[in-house]
């Protein structure tokens, strides 16, 4: 590895969108409509410097996003001395940065950054952001699209026998088959593996979305089967809502992958409506927000849960960030577990995995980090020419009632696209 104690200057600053396309649309069918995903996306950013050095970081999946690097984030670095992140950041903030949404980008251009001043220093990136308290963090296996209560049960079990110890999933078939599928899950893996309940489709269900009252049934019963938490059961926005909830203490309660900002966060924390606030280092801030409100989480005797819905060079970017915490504060890093020949999964995504030379160590459920400079893992470029970029959105959610058609453009999950349905 190539070490130099002289400044480096950033040379050429590169966004690469990348496309896995489904051979058939995958349909998804739910309480209020259906899903189609025609593929999925992602973002390697490439960050080259004067040394021979080269920085990695994953960007968020979108057109939107690529144009911002490319036009204005790239354009402010390449040229500039690195020597502190921080202190380009907080130049980056006097001019460009005045723009909110490309603040949040660059936060994502800046994990980059880091992997090249941990290169050059021969350190990991996690003693960079403050010094790591651990080498291991704790994953969930996240899957669970839209099935039948049976099947949901089978893929929990089979999560299990991968050797996770927790299982989140995605339910939507009306109360009493949501509550049955929480039911069947229990009785799959046993009292001793956790589970995860991710709502965030109540709110994309229309006017079959769930009322309060409704919610409130559902906390009360899943409650009986010693759930880790409900996520986002309510609209991201209702604070006061989540806090109604809250105050019933039939679950514990976990939102936040949907916060627009700081003061979001914050007023989520400070609300007493959750007991695990969640945060994707790459579309909500990287890690200067995190870095941020996890003192404001220790504060309140809240506990934080990584949001990665990615590539695995977004699962080693979160990680690096979450072992400078204890576990009592930085707890869970979820781990999309997209399908394979021969493993169980919600559907293929193989870039995912292949953005990486090699594999990243998992053992006993736990995500070990290593030790090397920077990120600690060597990225295989290759993928850039075998998984092109295919234009457009990569998902569509179709409502029964209101009629309509919205398009996710990112890789992050959003509400809806800006300005209503596309059909």
């Amino acid at each position: 590895m190539l070490k130099n104690s002289s400044c480096m200057k950033v040379t050429k600053v590169q966004p690469l969108l990348l496309s896995y396309p489904f051979d058939t649309p995958v349909r998804l069918f739910y309480y209020g409509g259906e899903r189609t995903i025609h593929k999925r996306d992602a973002m390697l950013i490439r960050i080259e410097t004067d040394q021979g050095l080269v920085g990695y970081a994953p960007g968020p999946g979108s057109e939107a996003a690529h144009a911002a690097i490319q036009d204005s984030i790239a354009p402010f670095l390449e040229g500039r001395t690195l020597a502190d992140p921080d202190a380009l950041r907080v130049l980056f903030l006097k001019g460009p940065g005045r723009n909110p949404l490309l603040t949040r980008i660059y936060c994502a251009v800046e994990i980059g950054l880091y992997d090249l001043i941990g290169k050059q220093k021969g350190l990991p990136v996690s003693e960079l952001l403050g010094g790591r308290v651990r080498d291991r963090m704790r994953l969930y296996g996240s899957a669970g699209m839209y099935m039948p209560p049976e099947k949901y049960a089978e893929e929990a079990l089979a999560v299990a026998n991968l050797g996770f110890r927790a299982y989140k999933m995605r339910p939507a078939l009306g109360e009493q088959k949501d509550l049955e599928t929480v039911r069947l899950m229990r009785e799959a893996v046993g009292s001793d593996f956790d589970l995860m309940v991710d709502a965030h489709t109540w709110w994309r269900m229309g006017d079959r979305s769930y009322s309060f009252e409704t919610v409130q049934r559902l906390a009360r019963d899943m409650g009986e089967y010693d759930i880790a938490w409900l996520e986002e059961p309510l609209p991201p926005d209702d604070h006061e809502g989540y806090r109604a909830l809250h105050d019933l203490d039939y679950v514990p309660l976990a939102s936040g992958e949907h916060e627009p900002d700081e003061p979001g966060f914050m007023d989520l924390i400070q609300s007493g409506g959750v007991d695990y606030v969640q945060m994707d280092v790459i579309c909500q801030g990287g890690y200067p927000t995190g870095r941020r409100i996890f003192g404001e989480i220790a504060r309140h005797g809240l506990r934080f849960a990584f949001h990665c819905w990615g590539t695995a060079l977004e699962v080693i970017a979160a990680a690096h960030l979450g072992i400078c915490w204890p576990e009592t504060i930085v707890e869970w890093l979820e781990y999309p577990c997209y399908s394979t020949a021969s493993r169980a999964g919600m559907y293929p995504f193989p870039l995912a995995a292949e953005i990486l030379q090699e594999p990243l160590e998992i053992d006993g459920g736990d995500l070990i980090v290593s030790r090397k400079p920077g990120l600690g893992v060597d990225i295989d470029e290759s993928i850039v020419a075998r998984y092109p970029w295919i234009p457009g959105p990569w998902s569509y959610f179709s409502l029964h009632s209101p009629a309509g058609t919205w398009a996710v453009t990112a890789d992050h999950s959003q509400k809806w696209t800006e300005g209503g349905p596309v059909a």
